[in-house]
């Protein structure tokens, strides 16, 4: 059995770079704004157990609503008002809950503290946008690069539907030599035979 690797293609390079990127992005920001928003709640009176699940509680309604809304998006239905209204109360909280820690230190406070609240919304969306994307991408049919690899697919495809092409149908339409047809007509048995 021959395995294929993944085509590196540009595509795939720039979605494993966006992905390592943006991954690094949300870690940090989700670090930084988890203790703006449990030092903010201990000042609250949210101490021990409910001030350290506080902040999870705020920045995970975020990414449940976003994974729900990644989920009908696969489905391939339109955003539910539900997920999208838990979407816009959690960003909403975590923002809030940011810029209130840093107004004690003036209006630069309040906007440099809320940053990685922004910084982490904006990373999770972008990841569940690559995964749309890589998946709709990846919806799409393959598309040949040569007369072969056209070739084998339609052998295949032939052969799955009881009327396997013959090596002079396969010379005609896709002008290969004997040697290419043979390659084509052999292959499906190997692979066959690497499943039984």
């Amino acid at each position: 059995m021959k395995l294929i690797p993944h085509p590196v293609t540009g595509d795939w390079l720039i979605r494993a770079a966006t992905a390592a990127v943006v991954a690094a992005v949300a870690l940090d920001a989700a670090v930084v704004s988890y203790s703006h928003v449990y030092d903010l709640g201990r000042l609250h009176g949210q101490s021990g157990t409910a001030g350290r699940l506080l902040p999870l509680a705020v920045d995970g309604l975020i990414v449940a609503a976003s994974l729900l809304l990644l989920y009908e998006a696969r489905k391939g239905i339109l955003g539910w008002w539900f997920a999208r209204g838990m979407l816009g109360l959690g960003v909403g909280a975590t923002v809030a809950g940011n810029v209130l820690y840093g107004i004690r230190f003036g209006a630069l406070g309040a906007v440099v503290s809320a940053w990685p609240a922004v910084s982490f919304v904006g990373s999770a969306e972008m990841c569940l946008r690559l995964v749309r994307s890589a998946r709709s991408g990846a919806a799409l049919p393959k598309v040949a690069r040569d007369a072969e690899s056209a070739a084998m697919a339609a052998y295949a495809a032939s052969v799955a539907g009881g009327n396997p092409l013959s090596g002079r149908q396969l010379e005609a339409r896709f002008g290969l030599n004997r040697a290419q047809v043979a390659r084509i007509r052999t292959a499906p048995d190997e692979s066959a035979a690497a499943h039984a």
